[in-house]
């Protein structure tokens, strides 16, 4: 078995909004005659998951590459041709991570509720911001992406502590 400079892996959202990766680890990815993947799956929530996964499978860190890699194999598992007319172009606008710093506005903030909000609280300013950010009401897809994980994180951090015994002051 040869080994690549570096294992690769590639990343493809969805029409579910999931992630399918894969990955080649004994050699890299070539586009004709398609190379197949050492592994690939679908599914993931994040694109986290879905990394750790591939490396999970293959034992190793892998360093992630374009999307179009993760969408040629999933055509060809349904059977199709595993190029389009964007992916010949290279145009990976759907797939790529978005660039800069991470954001840094707090769950919090993102919700519209101070930090000591209640569950009642946090999930009345979930419905409200979601009416105006889902993407079936014209809103943001990614905006309404980082309302629901803000909120997902506000509730379990109140679930948190909750289980949490208390301390008592002396």
């Amino acid at each position: 078995m040869t080994d690549l400079a570096a294992a690769v892996c590639s990343i493809a959202l969805t029409k579910r909004r999931r992630f399918f990766w894969a990955a080649w680890w004994t050699a890299a990815p070539i586009a004709k005659p398609f190379r197949k993947p050492d592994a690939s799956h679908g599914g993931a929530a994040t694109r986290e998951d879905a990394l750790a996964e591939a490396e999970a499978a293959s034992g190793r860190s892998l360093v992630v590459i374009d999307g179009r890699w993760a969408r040629a194999w999933s055509r060809i598992l349904r059977g199709q041709e595993p190029w389009t007319a964007r992916d010949a172009k290279g145009d990976d606008r759907r797939t790529t991570a978005p660039t800069g710093a991470p954001s840094t506005t707090s769950i919090w903030t993102t919700l519209g509720v101070p930090n000591d909000a209640t569950v009642a609280d946090i999930k009345a300013a979930f419905r409200k911001r979601a009416l105006e950010t889902h993407p079936d009401h014209g809103g943001d897809p990614a905006r309404f992406t980082a309302l629901k994980r803000a909120y997902e994180k506000a509730l379990a951090r109140r679930e948190e502590a909750e289980r949490r015994p208390r301390r008592r002051r002396a």
